[in-house]
């Protein structure tokens, strides 16, 4: 019998958490900085993308290429009385958009729980198959 040492369901599975829990943070961040007109270099937050590759040839896993920045432009907005104002009154702010970042953070979420859910069923397919060899 020959071994075959190709990715496996837990290995893709194990893969695929790994990589979303980063993308998860990553808009967490973008998120969290939604309102940061200054996040230093003298610029608003500049938001965060997970870019994710596969892991080998043919069938096999997920994993985080890069974290890379948005260069989309800027927001403005009018708000003279803000401390970063310009001198005619308007204010750079974050190039994220919260409803969007809302469903991308779902769509993360619900990719962590199915591969938490093929890990679960794989252990149940063990546990089910030990308990058949009893």
């Amino acid at each position: 019998m020959e071994v075959n040492n190709t990715f496996g369901p837990i290995d893709i599975a194990i893969s695929g958490l790994r990589a979303h829990k980063k993308s998860i943070e990553a808009i967490s961040s973008n998120v969290a900085n939604a309102r940061t007109t200054d996040a230093g270099k003298g610029e608003p937050y500049r938001r965060l993308e997970a870019i994710f590759k596969t892991e080998g040839d043919g069938i096999s896993g997920v994993e985080l290429d890069e974290i890379k920045a948005d260069n989309s432009d800027f927001q403005s907005i009018f708000n003279p009385a803000h401390p970063d104002a310009d001198e005619n009154g308007y204010v750079l702010m974050p190039n994220v958009n919260l409803p969007a970042e809302l469903i991308n953070l779902d769509i993360a979420t619900r990719a962590y729980q199915a591969n938490a859910a093929v890990l679960k069923r794989y252990q149940q397919m063990v546990d089910t198959t030990l308990e058949l060899l009893r």
